[in-house]
Order: C-alpha cells, then structure tokens, then sequence
C-alpha cells in the first residue's frame, strides 16, 4: 500500500533531525522539514500525485526529493533513510524529542558521554554527568531531567479533543446520509468532552449494517483498514487516529449509546446501581438478573433518559458521566429530570472575550472579526491583542491602542448605520512581567472596555513565586480576566504549577474572572479546576483566543469545558448581557 502523506511527512521530518544532529547545512535541513510540511498540508494524497508523475507540483519538491518519493512509494523504503539511521541510531535521534534539547546537545550527548537513548540520558543528568558539559550546570541538566518527565506524563498516544471532533463529525454525518440509518452519535470519551481521547467509537442504529460499512470504509483520510466486520469495523486515519463504528438495531439504541459513551467509573456505578434492583444492564438491554444477556432476553430502550428513568434516576448529560457526583444527584431527582438542567450550552454565550487582529499577531482586521461573530449570533467581541511585552510583532503600545481605538469606533459606527445591534469592545491582552507587574500603564489600561492579564513567559517559576505573580496581577483595579491561568499547551507543556486555591480566592477578592480558554492547544482552566473555581464563587469567561474568523468557531471546545465542570451561564460573565458585563467591569474598577 502507498505511504500516505502522514507517513511521508513522518519520514522526510525524521530526515531532517537526524542531518541537524550530523551537523548538516542548515539549508538542507530547511528544504526537508519544509518538504515534510507541504506534503502534510497538501490537498490531495502524494500517492495520487506520484501515480501521475506530478510530484513537482508539491511546493519543494525537486528532482531530488521527487526521486526519493519515488522510491518509497515503489519499494517501501528508502536506501538514503535506512544509511541515515544507521549512522544517527534511532534512540539518539529520539532525543531531540526531550524539551529544551537541540541538535547540537543531542550530538554532544551522544559523541562526548556516549549516550543513544533518552533512558541512558535520563539516568547520566539523575547522575549529574551532565552538568559538567560546556554551557551546562546543575541549572541546565536539572530542566533536562524536568523535560523528560514532562514528555513521559504526554506520552500518551492521546488526540487532542479539538482535533478529534471535526473528523468525527464529518464522518457521523456522512454516516446519517446512509438510507435505512435511524440514528448517529459519536460515543465515549469525544462525546463527554474529554480534553483528549483515545479513539473516536461511532455507534449508528440502523437495520441493515452494511451499507452503513461501505460508507464508513469508503470516508476519505482512512490509511488502513483494521477490522472489516458485519456490524463492527475499524480504521486507522492518516493521522493516527482510530475509528471505530458499531451498528446496532434501532429498538436497543438507548441502552448501547449510554454503555459505549462511558465512562467505565460510572457505568460501573450505573450497573452496581441496577444489580441493587436485581436487574443486569449490558450494551443491549437491562434483564433480570439471571436472564439472557442480550436484547432478546430484557427491555430494551430507545433513548438514553428512558433508561436511565428504568433505573430509578434523573437523565445525566454525556459531559457529567465521570463519577464525580452526578449518579447521586439524579438518584436525588429522581425520573423524569435532569442533573443540572441549565448546564451552560453554546446558545447560552453572547459574545467572545478574546481575539487578535492584525493589530497584533492576528490575521484578519477588526471588521472582519466583527462580521464573523455576528454570524455566529453574538452581540459584542472584545478585541484583545497582544501588548508589547511579550515581544509579539505589532505588539500594541499606549500609541497603537489609541489608533486601535479609532479603528473600532469607525467599525462600530459603521454596524451601526448598518441597523446591526453588535458593539466591539476594546481589550488588550496584558503581559505579566516575571514580578507581576504589567506591561502597560495604568492610566492606558482604565481607557479600555475590559482587560484580560496573562502569564505567557517563566511559566517554571517555583510554586510560591509564580502564585504571587499571578496574585499581583489580579491585584490591579484594572484587570477584569486571568487568561489561559495555567499556561499549558495540550499533549507539549504542561502548566504552571500553582497554588490553586490560593489563586482562585484571590480571583474571588479582586473580583476577576478566570478564562477557560477554548483554543484546541489550550482547554485552560480545565475541568477540574473550572468546577473548583465555580465551587468558590469564582466567575469565568469561556474565549476563543481566536486568530482568525475560523477560530471563532472553537467555542464548543470550550463549552464543553464548563459543562463538564457542572457551570451555569450565571458564572459565566459572556454568557451576561452587555449592559450587565459592563457593569460588571465597571464595579471591579471601583
């Protein structure tokens, strides 16, 4: 079978490694991690592209690198590849993954103290070996040793939720399309909005499963094909994702979506709950115990609150079903309601409270913003570029604010002759200083609508030191909006490691709101201490931090978020309307 464009980028990036650890020309290095990025971006398979002699139009690719396509494509392999990892042997080259290690450390490693693992490196810095390497110190070997924990504790072969989600839609959706299909849903840990997930299970009701098969085996992206049966098959995407999709009879619908949406603690709970009543409950049916383990031998359910009505409980959303509560409040409720019935929706927020433009490092200007938020139903955006201290380009000074201001007035007054009830409010997105300070003046920060303050930098400051930081900042009468308060970046850095509580009671004091940022890289707050911080009285913002009008559209991600942190849209300050988000914002300044 053809490598697929994953494959092929894999390749030509482990290439590129493996030439900068030998010391390669940088510009040779450039061309194959350049060519590896093109082929992974690229519209169309490369196998389409090689099988039409068309490899050159692939942005960088030349004679050369079209000729080594050629030959894996042919044979699997490739000569140039196979001597490369001969000469930097693999585990050496699986260094370069370690944080803050580059090629140049990685072949001093290797070459000066005979290293060729990450375990063989782990276990000189726990020596102190490396630290009397040039340029290193005990400071140094003690953030390799911090890097690889970090990298072990990622390791997990997770997908980002962000990433999982509009795949498995499109397939969801192509899979209603399919005649004689009742129903689809994406189930487990993607439909309880887990920030990352393992696989991606599909279960579709329907009575004759194998045009729903063709139609699934046939979805565009799909490298391999796992398992290819009557009612089950399996795929591995091209981005190493795995698909599954079980068919199952329309009449057991309900009791096979809330088996395999999960999670195991409370479906665990959920059966010991029905053995209590002398009933079994499997992905079929709820029988009496003793009784046949199908649907044959049982009631069977046609809907998720129905059953869970059968076992004497309240309907729990998807997002809840952790074990954290919920099964003992629907028991509370009883049948017939809903644990946490105004558990904040998308429809629920009127605006997104943070955005960047070309103002800073965004790629749209504010109209354009604007436009795409009014499309998606808000009421108001507030714009918060970058400022200067985080050494963004176009980071915004006192100077570039006030001519930012005029821009979005002119937008605002032109909606307005439009008949368009939508208002652009002016933010920034203030840098923390390593004291907590911030990077502009007060006398700038009190001209804008709202504030949002974010820790961008030294994010590895000890506990105390980078609570207090934080602590500092929310101090200010001006900041209305911790950002992205843990700093983490999903599956490559973990967050700060701060005093939580402390943080959230000061929040609470100061009266700033905590963002759950909805970026895909970020998810931050995350839902433990999203639901912690509501717990105390907390308020919070649910943001896209969008880039471009595209980005606006990640607010579910961050919806999910606050669901599964049992949040209301009375916590939630751009669920509020306008006139109460500014008084709000006013009455923090007082």
């Amino acid at each position: 079978m053809p490598l697929s464009n994953q494959q092929l980028a894999d390749i030509f990036n482990d290439i590129a490694d493996r030439l900068d650890i030998q010391g390669e020309l940088v510009f040779k290095v450039r061309a194959y991690r350049t060519v590896a990025e093109n082929i992974l971006n690229a519209p169309r398979p490369i196998a389409d592209l090689w099988r039409e002699g068309v490899l050159e139009q692939v942005p960088g690719v030349g004679k050369e690198i079209a000729a080594k396509i050629d030959e894996l494509m042919r044979t699997g392999r490739l000569e140039f590849y196979e001597r490369l990892r001969r000469e930097v042997p693999d585990g050496v080259a699986a260094m370069l993954r370690v944080p803050n290690v580059g090629p140049k450390r990685v072949k001093e490693f290797w070459e000066k103290l005979g290293i060729t693992s990450i375990d063989e490196l782990e276990a000189a810095a726990r020596a102190g070996k490396l630290r009397d390497l040039p340029r290193m110190g005990e400071k140094a070997e003690q953030k390799i040793l911090a890097g690889i924990e970090s990298m072990k504790r990622r390791a997990t072969g997770r997908v980002r939720l962000g990433d999982a989600l509009p795949i498995a839609r499109r397939i969801v959706a192509a899979l209603r399309q399919v005649p004689g299909v009742h129903k689809a849903e994406y189930a487990g840990s993607l439909r309880r909005g887990k920030e990352t997930i393992g696989d991606v299970d599909i279960i579709v009701a329907a009575s004759d499963p194998e045009p729903v098969m063709q139609t699934f085996l046939a979805q565009p992206g799909i490298a391999e094909v796992l398992a290819a049966g009557e009612t089950k098959s399996s795929a591995r995407l091209e981005n190493g994702l795995q698909v599954d999709v079980r068919v199952v009879e329309p009449r057991v619908w309900g009791t096979a979506l809330q088996y395999f949406t999960g999670s195991q603690l409370h479906n665990i709970k959920v059966r010991e709950l029905a053995q209590k009543k002398g009933l079994t409950l499997n992905e079929y049916a709820v029988s009496k115990l003793g009784g046949k383990d199908s649907a044959d031998g049982g009631e069977t359910f046609e809907d998720e609150p129905t059953l869970y009505a059968r076992l004497g409980m309240a309907y729990i959303p998807p997002e809840l079903r952790e074990d954290r509560g919920e099964v003992e409040k629907a028991l509370e409720l009883g049948p017939g309601r809903v644990v946490m019935p105004d558990l904040i929706a998308l429809s629920d927020l009127r605006g997104d409270l943070q955005m960047h433009t070309t103002w800073s490092d965004g790629a749209t200007d504010v109209m354009s913003m604007a436009r795409a938020a009014i499309a998606l139903g808000y009421e108001y955006i507030l714009i918060t570029d970058h400022t200067a201290g985080l050494g963004v380009v176009n980071g915004l000074t006192p100077e570039r604010i006030a001519e930012q201001r005029k821009e979005i007035d002119r937008v605002n007054a032109q909606l307005r002759k439009e008949g368009v009830r939508f208002r652009v409010l002016q933010g920034a997105e203030v840098e923390v200083r390593g004291d907590g300070s911030l990077d502009l003046p007060d006398e700038v920060l009190s001209q804008l609508d709202l504030v949002q303050a974010s820790v961008h930098t030294a994010l590895t400051q000890p506990r105390e030191k980078i609570t207090a930081r934080a602590i500092k900042a929310m101090q200010n009468p001006h900041v209305h909006i911790l950002g992205h308060p843990s700093g983490r970046l999903l599956n490559e850095r973990e967050g700060a490691d701060y005093d939580w509580e402390a943080l959230f009671r000061a929040a609470l004091e100061y009266r700033v709101a905590l963002e759950i940022n909805a970026d895909p890289s970020r998810l931050d707050l995350n839902d433990v201490l999203a639901r912690r911080a509501a717990e105390l009285g907390c308020k919070l913002s649910i943001s896209t931090d969008a880039h471009a009008p595209d980005g606006l559209n990640n607010m579910i991600l961050g919806v999910l978020v606050a669901r599964r942190a049992w949040v209301t849209p009375d916590s939630v300050i751009n669920a509020w309307p306008l006139t109460k988000l500014l008084k709000w914002a006013n009455k923090t300044r007082a």
